[in-house]
């Protein structure tokens, strides 16, 4: 199916004249909205019905998800919303042209983004159809922010999306934009196109999995090197990586603002949205610009992204000059917000259903989670980090990866405990292969009743479906490795919480035995492919 910015092709708009799109566009089953206006991962497989991360577009409550370090299953709550916002929005395009509603609704969602999140009028919200598109929107307005095409140095560039490997040099991350535009993937973007520095933070040379001591450093020194020959610089920092881990620390933060006020521009990738609501204000205060999805921690479908941009920046932006032309395949005039009225002007009135509804169904999942009182959710993370933590180092089959992140101060609050917990699978107690741990992710999605030998109770632990987070791959100086993740997300408090505690507790009990119960369904893979292999793991 094509993931362009909306069903209808091009000729059917042109056959009808007038607006390019209408209120018929709107008339598409929501389950193909949901899959429209974005990039190739959103493509369902037409045999599974799922895209790239395992997820259908409409709820499936029997998938187990603790997989919101990638992508999670829409619930039915989110669902609904989005339904509802559809035959809204229906409504409103009858009395208003579709891009006027449509524009319309966009900033009410810009308006109560803000309100969860507890930020000022004055922070700007720019939307997109993904964390590696806003990426994009990052790096163009960096470049009219600093006046000059900037060095981007990754921080934490093993520990992100794929994509941002081709976006911080401003080039195409896949062979399709949101739009519809077919490209060549890591081709140049026009007016976009830069020089960039990788910082990872992995230390390959380490005998565990760990974070590199001198991240702190090597940060330094990039800058350094690009100051001196007169580049100026657009910094992207890490909070939080795919494995939770943060870089750099905040005293190196401070040493660059005070030592290169100014010439260094900074962008935090908050992609992952584990953090607490003061950090998250203090970045904007400082002038940061903020990376986040309404997926990953929040739970929402893939993809939704945003920018957050803080007002003193927002000034310089809407003065912006010669544009970019390879971002207009990357925008439309509703992503900017409304005070932007002469950099909108400049864009194509490009409605993308597919993106909006995604985030109204995130919408759901964030303003659901927010409406828990702090204090359950601060206690909730800690009881799930404690159990998920303690049982996977009494699993045989399991090697858990410390997190390496400076946290516990006061402005992580309920994010002082993990919600990312990375683990190597083990047979014969060394790491099994990168393509083993890619089958055992991709069993654990299907009900392997049929391949597992054993007692009943085995058969039944083995038929439950359920998601985990991708498998990350290591370089390590003996080779690749791979690791799983279990995931916490916004949706596991939310369905914990209960006004009554005992309640409360039990649901936090419930889920924890849930969790228990994947970390048993691995091991009887791992069993299972020791007994007889290559049966499911290598011809997965």
């Amino acid at each position: 199916m094509s993931t362009g910015a909306s069903p209808l092709s091009d000729i059917e708009r042109a056959s009808e004249g007038g607006s390019r799109y209408r209120l018929r566009d709107l008339f598409t089953p929501l389950d193909t909205l949901l899959v429209s206006g974005g990039d190739p991962r959103l493509t369902l497989d037409p045999n599974d019905r799922v895209n790239a991360y395992g997820c259908a577009p409409s709820p499936e409550p029997e998938i187990w998800n603790f997989a919101s370090s990638t992508a999670s299953v829409i619930s039915q709550a989110a669902y609904d919303r989005a339904a509802l916002a559809r035959e809204e929005l229906m409504h409103k395009c009858l009395f208003d042209e579709v891009e006027v509603a449509f524009d319309a609704r966009c900033e009410g969602m810009r308006e109560e983004l803000r309100g969860h999140l507890q930020l000022p009028r004055r922070v700007d919200i720019v939307f997109s159809p993904s964390g590696t598109d806003s990426q994009l929107h990052a790096l163009f307005l960096a470049r009219a922010v600093l006046g000059a095409p900037p060095v981007t140095i990754v921080v934490g560039a093993d520990q992100t999306g794929s994509g941002m490997v081709h976006t911080a040099g401003g080039r195409h991350f896949s062979t399709l934009t949101a739009s519809g535009l077919a490209v060549r993937k890591d081709g140049a973007v026009a007016g976009l196109a830069g020089d960039s520095i990788a910082v990872p933070l992995f230390d390959a040379a380490a005998s565990d999995i760990a974070m590199r001591a001198d991240a702190d450093a090597a940060v330094m020194r990039a800058i350094e090197d690009s100051l001196a020959q007169g580049r100026c610089v657009l910094l992207h920092i890490m909070d939080s990586s795919k494995l939770g881990w943060r870089a750099p620390s905040a005293a190196c933060l401070d040493e660059i603002a005070r030592r290169w006020p100014r010439k260094v521009q900074v962008v935090v990738d908050a992609c992952q949205a584990r953090l607490g609501g003061r950090r998250l204000r203090s970045y904007l205060d400082r002038g940061y610009m903020v990376l986040m999805t309404g997926s990953k921690f929040f739970g929402g479908p893939a993809f939704s992204g945003a920018l957050l941009v803080p007002k003193g920046l927002s000034r310089s932006i809407d003065r912006i000059g010669a544009i970019a032309p390879g971002i207009f395949d990357y925008a439309g005039r509703c992503d900017w917000p409304m005070a932007w009225t002469a950099l909108r002007s400049r864009f194509e009135r490009r409605p993308n259903f597919g993106q909006w509804l995604r985030w109204e169904a995130a919408l759901a999942e964030i303003g659901s989670y927010y409406a828990v009182p702090g204090a359950f959710r601060a206690k909730a993370l800690a009881e799930f980090a404690a159990g998920i933590d303690s049982m996977i180092k009494l699993s045989p089959a399991l090697r858990p990866v410390p997190n390496a992140s400076e946290k516990g101060g006061v402005d992580d609050e309920e994010f002082a405990a993990a919600t990312i917990f990375p683990f190597t699978l083990l047979r014969d107690g060394k790491p099994v292969s990168i393509a083993d741990t890619s089958a055992v992710h991709r069993a654990l999605a299907r009900d392997m009743s049929n391949d597992i030998g054993g007692s009943a109770a085995d058969r039944q632990v083995a038929a439950q479906r359920c998601l985990v987070g991708q498998p990350v791959r290591l370089e390590r100086a003996d080779g690749k490795q791979g690791l799983l993740r279990l995931c916490v997300g916004a949706r596991l408090v939310t369905e914990a919480w209960s006004a009554d505690a005992a309640q409360s507790q039990r649901n936090l009990q419930h889920i924890l035995d849930r969790i228990a119960h994947v970390l048993v369904k691995i091991e009887l893979l791992l069993d299972s492919a020791t007994a007889a292999p290559g049966k499911f793991v290598l011809e997965a």
